[in-house]
């Protein structure tokens, strides 16, 4: 009987939970442990919670190492120990030393949420709304020592439609990633897949989020500040900056602008608040951005029409600018 090879699984968010699932039901190898993050404060009061693929290991029964430095000697042997052929990485957060990287006699894999190299970097999902892409998709990798370099052996491809926000698509994404790591176990250990070196003139880098990259910047065109909705949806959300306080834009949809209301007219200026049907829109440099649901500073979540009736007074409000959304 040919002994199956132990697997250890690296990961920490969302994304990496169906494959996480995939690899413990894998009939190829054996899962021996999972690796995770520490708990981190979260939410206002600063609760430290194990991160998702700890706490879906754990109901796997799953043995669970919380590392934070994986150079040192100690947190490599703790690694060592459960003898690992294979290690697999989804969403870990961190990069794999090279001391590592050659433990296990298979290699070590990664599952990327984009199409590499397009998109290499720690917010894949969010760029690929940002920058309007018509397609994305997850890559299965080799992992070497830099960021999402390695060699290329498996990829899944995923048409946009253009309505997806980058929570719906991450969902999407890890289920599809799971699948191609079932698929492709097998022939990874029988030395059948192939690898496809990463063309460097096709690379594009996605940079961490930050919390100031929600603001929305009415000189920006309603297309771009509609995808940033999107885009940034749950984390670091969308808002405008009114003198009442910061509203967060939960949804947005593009509206032409009707005649004598055209943005960059006389008659309205970019950034402005105004009526649209019962509800409200932003008025942009090429059109309006109907504000369909949004949240108050403090407040509950509401419809655009529901704010509007709450708020008349909130129609013809000025909200200010910043500098174009990035992805880079």
């Amino acid at each position: 009987m040919i002994q199956r090879p132990g697997a250890v699984f690296f990961g920490s968010g969302t994304f990496a939970v169906p494959p996480l699932d995939a690899l413990a039901q894998a009939p190829e190898v054996v899962l021996r442990a999972v690796v995770s993050v520490p708990p981190r404060p979260a939410g206002r009061a600063g609760i430290r919670r194990p991160t998702p693929v700890a706490t879906r290991a754990r109901e796997l029964g799953v043995a669970v190492l919380t590392l934070e430095h994986l150079g040192r000697p100690e947190e490599l042997a703790a690694v060592r120990a459960f003898d690992p052929g294979l290690i697999v990485v989804a969403d870990y957060g961190r990069l794999l030393p090279a001391a590592l990287l050659g433990l296990p006699g298979h290699g070590a894999l990664n599952l990327h949420p984009s199409l590499l190299p397009r998109w290499r970097g720690a917010s894949p999902v969010a760029a690929a709304i940002l920058a309007g892409d018509d397609e994305t998709g997850v890559s299965l990798m080799r992992l070497d020592a830099g960021l999402d370099t390695g060699p290329v052996v498996a990829q899944q491809r995923l048409r946009l439609e253009g309505h997806e926000t980058a929570a719906s698509l991450e969902t999407a994404l890890a289920g599809i990633g799971a699948a191609l790591l079932a698929a492709s176990l097998g022939p990874w250990l029988r030395g059948e897949l192939g690898e496809e070196a990463q063309d460097p003139a096709l690379v594009t880098l996605s940079r961490p989020l930050r919390r100031a990259d929600g603001q929305l910047d009415p000189a920006q065109p309603a297309r771009a500040l509609e995808r940033q909705v999107r885009a940034y949806q749950p984390w670091p959300g969308a808002h405008l900056d009114l003198p009442s306080g910061r509203l967060l834009v939960r949804a947005a949809a593009l509206v032409p602008a009707p005649p004598g209301l055209g943005a960059g007219t006389d008659r309205v200026a970019p950034g402005t608040i105004v009526a649209d049907a019962d509800g409200i829109a932003l008025a942009t440099t090429d059109g309006l951005l109907r504000l369909l649901r949004v949240q108050p500073a403090g407040g509950r979540a509401m419809t655009g029409p529901e704010l509007r009736r709450g708020h008349p007074g909130i129609v013809g409000t000025i909200v200010g600018s910043k500098q174009p959304p990035t992805v880079a």
